[in-house]
């Protein structure tokens, strides 16, 4: 089961991201954490970017509105999306 935590008008889950992807899309839940393909390479920053573009999308708030807060450089991410209900990411990214 994937932890979402809501605190202060933010929510906050775990993110496991597989680079180099054929396309960008949510590939269900790997090890209590949501799974991410990202056609972006782990290269200077080109995936991160590209998660939380498309987080931001598939959530429907601003890019600036995703952050990474833990593992930057790493396949496992904590991330922080602003202005969002825990509910609206269950609907939006655990279909």
């Amino acid at each position: 089961m994937i932890e979402i935590t809501e605190k202060n008008g933010a929510v906050t889950f775990a993110l496991r991201v597989q680079p180099r992807a054929a396309r960008d899309e949510v590939a269900g839940e790997q090890n209590g954490a949501i799974k991410l393909r990202i056609h972006a390479p782990p290269v200077d920053g080109k995936a991160n970017e590209a998660c939380r573009r498309l987080i931001a999308k598939l959530v429907g708030v601003s890019p600036s509105l995703v952050e990474i807060i833990a593992g930057q450089s790493s396949k496992d991410k904590i991330i922080r999306v602003h202005n969002v209900t825990a509910e609206r990411i269950r609907a939006r990214l655990l279909r």
